[in-house]
């Protein structure tokens, strides 16, 4: 009995100088991570280990291999990018998937099986369409993942989501035919379409006259404004649409060789599209988000505000933000933040110039319907896509990895890239101006100059710095030796 009691005396003492070990480890977290969730009142978590926030890689101390790695554990999971739920509304986030599901299926037993539907004779190749692509939209809002925005509902940026998916698998489908059997395709869309259209030139009558430019003065105007509002709601900097827009001037000069549609006056290039239009879009677009950012969000739901005039005001709120976040993109500020707005910008770019390439393949007027709904539809997914990429860049502590809108929406436009490039072989054999190379080349330098100078002088500098006091730290080492 003496001896048990001896050997339990060691056990109780490391028992509580393990406690004690815990406890100042619990301590000292908490007054060193001020989102610490151990408060005084919980003794019992004060007790427990604290856990590994950031928990090694490999299982068992061994590496992990792709084969027999345990997808259980904790820096295999991915977290969501969204997890706030409008609480104001909080019916509409309750689980209805299965009676979804019912609603779907009755819905297309319905319309399968009405008799005028499947009449003999009739064409029902778009009707299945139709449906194929309603049924994977369904799908979309119900199980994707959500994204950055909870306004109106997540589910409508899931469907968002799922028409851009579509829009990528149609190019990877186009991309594998030929212009032909794609021009013959589009007909299935619009049996007008397979006719070849005149190429036409704004870049007659260019002196400078009110009547010419009055004349000039038409519907794209307006889109052209309402465009830039667009944009300044997505990138919400000015000198970011600045930049944007005066780079794709120089981008039509680039190519008016190739497109005429490119090729304008000087006035129409500068006056009426970036000094008018631009201007009138951005500015517009600016103000609408220093409105959101300073505007008070307080949500009530609906049962909770009083009166017709405010339930109907509460009503139309649900199309607005939930919250604003301001853009600061400071290209200047690192290597990382310059490339990322480089590359922004490429992108951006061509967003902008594949619909001229893509509707003078396709032989479809700038007016058509699709080129329309591929204008809205890109706005519609950039606006999460780069809200996503900005979070990832400035937040990558939230963010793990890059969100899915931005991930589908750059696919996306970089397939439009590979078809634009696999269909105008031979057809667009203008080879580039001299004036164009030299441009293009002087600009490429710029691009590389710049960081070379702002971060990389600055980085070798401080490299070579710390060198020689490294130097200075031995030689007086082996003095003193």
């Amino acid at each position: 009995m003496k001896r048990a009691a001896g050997q339990a005396k060691p056990l109780q003492l490391a028992a509580c100088i393990q406690t004690i070990i815990y406890i100042a480890m619990a301590h000292e977290a908490e007054n060193t991570s001020p989102t610490s969730q151990v408060g005084e009142s919980d003794p019992d978590a004060l007790l427990s280990p604290p856990p590994d926030a950031r928990p090694e890689p490999g299982l068992n101390g061994k590496p992990v291999r792709w084969y027999d790695a345990d997808r259980t554990e904790s820096y295999t999971r991915i977290a969501p990018f969204q997890e706030l739920h409008d609480t104001s509304i909080e019916f509409f986030y309750k689980p209805i998937t299965l009676t979804a599901l019912g609603f779907g299926l009755a819905a297309l037993s319905y319309v399968a099986m009405t008799q005028d539907v499947l009449e003999e004779g009739r064409d029902k190749r778009r009707v299945g369409a139709y449906a194929a692509v309603v049924s994977f939209l369904m799908f979309s809002m119900i199980q994707f993942r959500d994204g950055p925005f909870i306004r109106p509902h997540p589910a409508f940026w899931r469907a968002i989501l799922g028409i851009n998916l579509l829009y990528e698998l149609a190019l990877v489908f186009l991309l594998f035919q030929d212009l032909n059997s794609a021009r013959r395709m589009m007909t299935l869309l619009d049996p007008s379409l397979n006719r070849p259209l005149p190429e036409k030139s704004y870049a007659e009558h260019c002196e400078l006259t009110p009547q010419n430019i009055w004349d000039s003065i038409d519907i794209f105007c307006l889109a052209h404004a309402l465009g830039w509002f667009g944009k300044a709601m997505i990138l919400r900097d000015y000198w970011f649409c600045w930049i944007l827009s005066i780079a794709f001037e120089f981008a039509e000069y680039s190519l008016q060789h190739q497109l005429a549609n490119f090729a304008e006056c000087w006035w129409d290039h500068w006056i009426l599209d970036v000094l008018v239009c631009n201007w009138l879009g951005t500015y517009l677009g600016m103000k609408t988000c220093q409105y959101l950012e300073v505007k008070p969000y307080e949500w009530r739901g609906l049962r909770q505000t009083r009166g017709l005039r405010s339930k109907a005001r509460r009503v139309l709120s649900q199309f607005s933000p939930h919250d604003w976040t301001a853009f600061k993109w400071e290209g200047t500020a690192s290597f990382l933040h310059y490339l990322i707005v480089v590359l922004l910008l490429a992108v951006f770019l061509a967003a902008e110039l594949n619909p001229f390439y893509l509707k003078s393949l396709l032989w479809m007027e700038p007016d058509h319907p699709i080129v329309i709904l591929r204008l809205a539809g890109v706005f519609l997914c950039a606006l999460p896509a780069v809200r996503e990429l900005y979070q990832y860049i400035n937040n990558p502590r939230k963010a793990k990895r890059m969100g899915q809108h931005v991930w589908l929406l750059l696919a996306t436009i970089l397939t439009e890239l590979l078809v634009i490039t696999k269909w105008g072989k031979g057809r667009f054999t203008e080879p580039l101006p001299l004036y164009v190379r030299w441009a293009w080349a002087i600009g490429g330098i710029l691009l590389v100059l710049y960081p070379a100078i702002r971060f990389g002088v600055p980085s070798v500098r401080k490299y070579v710095g710390k060198q020689k006091q490294k130097r200075k730290g031995k030689g007086k080492g082996k003095k003193v030796q």
